[in-house]
């Protein structure tokens, strides 16, 4: 049994290459080979959200407070909401974040595949955020 106490993991600022406006991250386990599994605890305030994205064997999120929002492409824009539990399916192209004046936060589990977790691509453009 291993226990990380709390506060002994920092919490950073996202990366502005792969999200808009302030997004925080806290890491909360991230197992090493044979095990693939990833999770962080990604908090947003209002308006903020992640850049169009595909995991290689699908990403789950478990949204702990607030509200937001979530697209797959070609898809319309979809409410999540403190509670909800949202699937992609490996390779699916999507975004999701903060709604416009509300701040949301949610776990995002995810297993790596020969060691990449996610695949970073375009900002979600205001006119997309807005549906």
């Amino acid at each position: 049994m291993k226990i990380i106490a709390c506060g002994n993991v920092p919490t950073v600022i996202a990366p502005e290459k792969y999200f808009t406006g302030r997004v925080w991250q806290t890491p909360i386990i991230e197992k090493e080979a044979p095990a693939r599994l990833r999770a962080i605890m990604v908090s947003f305030e209002p308006g903020a959200r992640t850049n169009w994205h595909t995991h290689p064997l699908g990403q789950t999120l478990y949204v702990i407070s607030g509200a937001g929002l979530a697209q797959s492409w070609g898809e319309p824009v979809q409410a999540i909401r403190a509670g909800d539990v949202i699937s992609f399916a490996p390779d699916e192209k999507h975004w999701h974040g903060a709604g416009p004046k509300s701040a949301m936060a949610h776990i995002a589990m995810q297993e790596a595949l020969d060691g990449v977790h996610a695949d970073w691509l375009e900002k979600v453009t205001d006119e997309q955020y807005g549906g």
